[in-house]
């Protein structure tokens, strides 16, 4: 039988964890979704190297016929400054998907309404880049050299020469054992790095547009996009035609994100409210039911 000391020691650590309201399991549902939907779609693409090489090279030779093939010079001017290297190696890794989240947090809990709106661009995006990821598979530079030593032994120079900063330099490899669940080896198109990015910042100029802070989230707002267009091709992570294709996708996330908003919700309340269970209304409704 519990002492009431120890009785007291439950209660203050029961205390200190936030309560889940049905919104928060519903949200955390959402997320679990989408994550099981990206690791589905990983495992379709993973085991087809040679497919993602050859599309790799029809993107540069895209570039290349429209005279803007650069990251190969990028990339190997970058990789011989460790200092600046790094900078963009912090660049692409610590302003993407851990600002994604603590932003999303954030907004979750003070910016409910920005939150949703932010929340199905990102995932409305993303599920496209999911299907173009699937169809089209394409290996990013980095993985080139290896991908060449495979399957094009004749393959030119600009192909061989690409350095992996984020590697040589952070100490992050992507074909770890640790990181290999977590990551699309073959996912350079769309680039979600520009994309999410654009999304966040404009989420962020959003968020303070109506503050004394309006003008720094501004400037937040346009840096973000822009600093990972030069982190993405400088790290050997995407090409540039990836941030184009990131910049359309997280539009046509936005149109989708839109349209909920406008016709999608106000469809799915009424449907809802018609159900004839009110425990099934009140989880999906809350205070609106």
């Amino acid at each position: 039988m519990g002492t009431p000391q120890s009785a007291n020691k439950g209660l203050r650590w029961r205390s200190l964890l936030p309560s889940l309201s049905r919104r928060d399991l519903l949200e955390g549902a959402i997320i679990a979704i989408a994550f099981l939907l990206y690791f589905w779609v990983r495992g379709a693409v993973v085991d087809r190297p040679e497919a993602a090489y050859w599309h790799a090279r029809d993107v540069i030779d895209l570039q290349r016929s429209l005279g803007f093939f650069w990251e190969d010079n990028v990339n190997s001017w970058i990789a011989d400054r460790k200092s600046l290297a790094q900078i963009m190696n912090v660049i692409y890794f610590y302003l993407h998907f851990p600002l994604i989240v603590v932003f999303g947090i954030w907004l979750y809990y003070y910016r409910r309404r920005q939150y949703t709106f932010a929340r199905d661009s990102f995932l409305a995006s993303g599920a496209i880049a999911l299907v173009i990821y699937w169809l089209y598979p394409v290996a990013p530079p980095r993985e080139l050299p290896e991908l060449a030593s495979q399957f094009d032994v004749a393959a030119p120079e600009y192909i061989l020469g690409f350095f992996d900063t984020m590697e040589a330099y952070l100490g992050y490899a992507y074909d770890t054992q640790s990181t290999r669940a977590f990551v699309n080896p073959y996912a350079a198109m769309p680039s979600l790095h520009f994309g999410w990015d654009l999304l966040l910042g404009l989420a962020v100029i959003a968020a303070f547009r109506r503050t004394v802070l309006a003008w720094p989230a501004v400037a937040i707002g346009v840096a973000l996009p822009v600093l990972q267009v030069f982190s993405i091709t400088t790290t050997a992570n995407h090409y540039l035609i990836d941030a184009v294709a990131g910049g359309i996708v997280a539009v046509a996330g936005l149109g989708v994100a839109l349209a909920l908003r406008r016709w999608g919700y106000p469809w799915l309340v009424e449907q809802v409210r018609r159900l004839p269970w009110s425990s099934a209304r009140r989880l999906l409704l809350g205070d609106a039911a």
